[in-house]
């Protein structure tokens, strides 16, 4: 996705849940605060943003963001169910309209045998939940830049097609 394009999914995300009185709320993990900074980015967000949690260690996804521990157990922190989970608790801890989640292996070595560029974004909101798995590459700028995209065009598409 060029810059434009994930500007334009920005915008759009940012512009819908204002016309709905929508929030969002994020759960992160590889991008570490990026998705939250690129909505922070946007004049005005503080009408839909809530917040996000950072759930770089394993453990926190499940003490902070609600995802349960027995997937985290059995799929692992880099997981479609995984990023899903972690999409709805943020959505329901934060009392937001919409979550978003990332999770992944920026590298540049890989994790738990987990290649590097291996990344999980996902989108929930009130009536469905979307996981979208990448393989990226480049370097963990690259790997992070890119996940900060996918979700952010994740999102704009899940809000534009849910009813408002």
């Amino acid at each position: 996705m060029s810059e434009n394009d994930a500007d334009a999914a920005l915008q759009t995300l940012v512009g819908l849940l204002k016309q709905r009185g929508e929030t969002v709320a994020t759960a992160e993990s590889l991008t570490g605060g990026m998705v939250g900074a690129a909505l922070t980015d946007v004049p005005g967000v503080s009408a839909v943003y809530r917040g996000g949690v950072v759930v770089y260690a394993t453990d926190l996804k499940a003490t902070l963001a609600g995802v349960p521990a027995d997937l985290l157990a059995a799929a692992g922190p880099v997981h479609p169910d995984t990023a899903a989970a972690l999409a709805r608790g943020v959505r329901e801890r934060l009392g937001a309209t919409y979550g978003l989640a990332t999770t992944g292996v920026a590298g540049p070595d890989p994790q738990g045998g987990i290649q590097a560029g291996t990344v999980f974004v996902a989108a929930a909101g009130p009536a469905s939940v979307r996981v979208q798995q990448l393989s990226l590459t480049g370097d963990r700028t690259a790997v992070r830049r890119a996940t900060v995209d996918a979700v952010l065009r994740l999102a704009a598409e899940l809000v534009a097609e849910e009813p408002g």
